[in-house]
């Protein structure tokens, strides 16, 4: 019998999806391991009535959908997980590293569910409980009524039309994965130019043990373009001491030039102020790009739009 990796992922339908789409790429190049899968509850699975993230984040140890993860890792119950990169923190827990990130990523982009922007009627209900969602829709249409909502995403999902509520925002990926996205005239895809992804959407985050056996062993695994794009985002997002309770909106991709394009944008929490920028650079230097247009987003006022946030 080969070596055995104990592989951890949250219980989610989405988190064993993702978990299964990453062992089907890896698993031919390693016929002789024995992949096992754990599955840990995090604090933002276990409670769901508290209205905000950052809130259940305080209670859980740092993050509402990683903090137990990290732990397994860390003290050995685990020794891959496999995580949804956009809710790991930009500083992983100490003496773990991040994999390459593998490719290829899936849409980065939000979806609208039960309607369009266009559509939606004056003081329209709109259900999502991420700070980022609800500034940018608000910016794009400051009527809008933005409430809260939590779950899985077939439980957002059921939230359209119930209670009044006229649609939800959801990650195109989840609901790609999970093949739950709503037929074409009960969605709008969010274009990523206008309405910026959270940094890592729509990519797998593959956190080990420093030069642990399973560090070693999948050490040339991962897509060097699709790292660099989620390596600049997330670099851009340190930068910004930002995190999930912090409307800052990201998006990285490689150019018909080669280049690493970046494009960011911070938003108050009413919409009212949005301040944006882009940059470009080399693909082998993603954090100084994500370092320059963060520079950028501070010399235009982003400071002063994330001091307001913090304080409230």
């Amino acid at each position: 019998m080969g070596d055995v990796f104990v592989v951890g992922s949250r219980a989610s339908a989405l988190a064993k999806q993702q978990v299964r789409e990453w062992l089907e790429q890896i698993r031919p190049a390693f016929p002789q391991v024995v992949f096992k899968r754990l599955l840990i509850t995090e604090g933002g699975d276990r409670d769901r009535t508290t209205s905000t993230l950052a809130e259940v984040a305080r209670t859980s140890g740092g993050s509402a959908f990683s903090s137990d993860q990290e732990h397994a890792l860390v003290t050995g119950a685990a020794d891959v997980i496999v995580h949804s990169l956009k809710d790991l923190p930009t500083r992983v827990a100490e003496g773990t590293v991040l994999l390459t990130t593998p490719g290829p990523r899936q849409d980065v982009r939000d979806v609208l569910c039960g309607a369009t922007l266009d559509g939606l009627p004056e003081g329209a209900v709109v259900g999502t409980g991420a700070p980022r969602r609800i500034a940018q829709l608000l910016h794009l249409r400051p009527d809008l009524k933005v409430v809260p909502i939590r779950g899985n995403v077939p439980t957002r999902i059921k939230h359209v039309g119930r209670a009044g509520m006229h649609a939800v925002v959801l990650a195109a990926a989840g609901l790609n994965r999970l093949a739950m996205t709503p037929p074409a005239h009960q969605r709008q895809v969010l274009d990523p130019s206008v309405f910026l992804p959270s940094p890592g959407q729509g990519a797998l985050g593959i956190q080990v043990r420093a030069d642990s056996p399973a560090a070693r062993l999948l050490a040339g695994t991962g897509d060097a373009e699709v790292d660099a794009c989620v390596r600049a985002e997330r670099a851009l997002l340190a930068e910004l001491h930002g995190g999930c309770s912090v409307p800052v909106g990201a998006w990285g991709r490689i150019g018909s030039d080669g280049r690493l394009h970046l494009s960011a944008a911070v938003t108050s929490l009413d919409g009212a102020v949005q301040v944006t920028a882009a940059g470009a650079g080399p693909v082998d230097a993603p954090e100084k790009v994500g370092a320059a247009v963060a520079a950028d987003l501070l010399e235009q006022g982003a400071a002063d739009v994330l001091a307001a946030i913090r304080k409230s």
